[in-house]
């Protein structure tokens, strides 16, 4: 089993939708990546039973969470609990790279 990767080697792209690759899974926890070049965005969902976090790791993001919007740059971290509506845009130029927690895994 693999237990190290570095994330910078999982980054991709979609001229359509936002990229999305998983990193790890278990019953427990999904570790993945969302990649959103400029314009694309993640629509406001929930999910019932399940916690979601965004460490955004390159770019600046445009989130919203229950019904309030705000910025998050490199280093910051976005929490979402279990039945909050929350979604993402890039309106920016550069790529939008998040690491993505949802626990429990889907």
């Amino acid at each position: 089993m693999q237990y190290v990767k570095d994330y910078r080697g999982q980054v991709g792209s979609d001229a359509v939708k936002f990229f999305k690759t998983t990193l790890f899974q278990s019953t427990r926890l999904l570790l993945g990546l969302n990649c959103l070049e400029k314009g694309q965005v993640q629509a406001v969902h929930a999910h019932d039973n399940q916690d979601k976090f965004y460490l955004v790791l390159e770019g600046l993001g445009e989130f919203s969470v229950a019904g309030e919007q705000f910025d998050a740059r490199p280093g910051e971290v976005v929490w979402a609990p279990a039945g909050v509506p929350h979604g993402v845009n890039n309106h920016q130029t550069d790529r939008l790279v998040l690491l993505v927690g949802i626990a429990p895994a889907p």
